[in-house]
């Protein structure tokens, strides 16, 4: 009995979609091609340009301490250099780098600084529409970051560039294909919907098969329309 209940459920599923086919290939469609105009011609590219900086032991620590203290003092030390790095004080120094061109909000804005899990590594990335721009920003930050820890920080770790500022080749947003395909799955979902939608709504019979469906009166024979054969 439940496989028989399982199989109608199914073919009722399999109906609706065939009926409704067109109304969910053109939904779809249009979602997809919407998304696709939106990334190709209205979302500007955003280009991202990162810098690596190590982070040594302090000045001071002797080696017996720094083995022994090694994961303690490394995360303090890191976490200390992120703050330092995401302070106005470096922003108004890259400001200054930068010879005026952004303000300190906006520089403020479009750089990220992140410590590597596990590592004494710092990353500096910056955002910009122009791909030159994010290099220059990035590498303005980490210079004005390396100076002014020497400064706030006398008694820090030895501070080293590991991989310097490049122009990125390609943006990292908008991600055009990842946007498609959602748009894709977004369109075949809600027309899907809409289509078992409008058939809960729908119950008017209009063929031999609804008559069977709805009433479930075998169809004895057909009376064709005045002027058909």
């Amino acid at each position: 009995m439940m496989e028989e209940e399982l199989t109608l459920d199914l073919r009722d599923i399999f109906h609706i979609i065939r009926k409704r086919m067109k109304t969910i290939i053109l939904i779809t469609l249009a979602c997809t091609l919407v998304s696709g105009l939106v990334s190709f011609y209205v979302l500007k590219p955003v280009y991202e340009s990162s810098t690596s900086i190590i982070v040594g032991k302090p000045e001071g620590t002797s080696q017996t301490q720094t083995e022994y203290n090694d994961v303690m003092l490394y995360q303090k030390l890191i976490q200390t250099y992120q703050e330092i790095a995401k302070s106005r004080v470096v922003a108004e120094q890259a400001y200054t780098i930068l010879e005026k061109k952004y303000t300190v909000g906006e520089i403020q804005g479009v750089v990220t600084v992140t410590p590597q899990a596990d590592t004494q590594i710092l990353v500096i990335k910056a955002k910009s529409g122009d791909p030159v721009e994010a290099a220059k920003i990035c590498s303005a930050v980490s210079q004005a970051f390396i100076e002014q820890s020497k400064v706030v920080f006398p008694t820090g770790g030895d501070i080293q560039v590991m991989d310097t500022a490049m122009v990125p080749v390609s943006p990292v947003s908008p991600n055009k294909k990842m946007n498609l395909a959602i748009a894709f799955l977004i369109g075949l979902m809600g027309s899907m919907g809409l289509a078992f939608v409008m058939e809960m709504l729908d119950r008017t019979i209009k063929t031999e098969d609804d008559i069977e469906r709805y009433l479930g009166v075998p169809v004895i024979g057909m009376i064709p329309r005045e002027g058909t054969r």
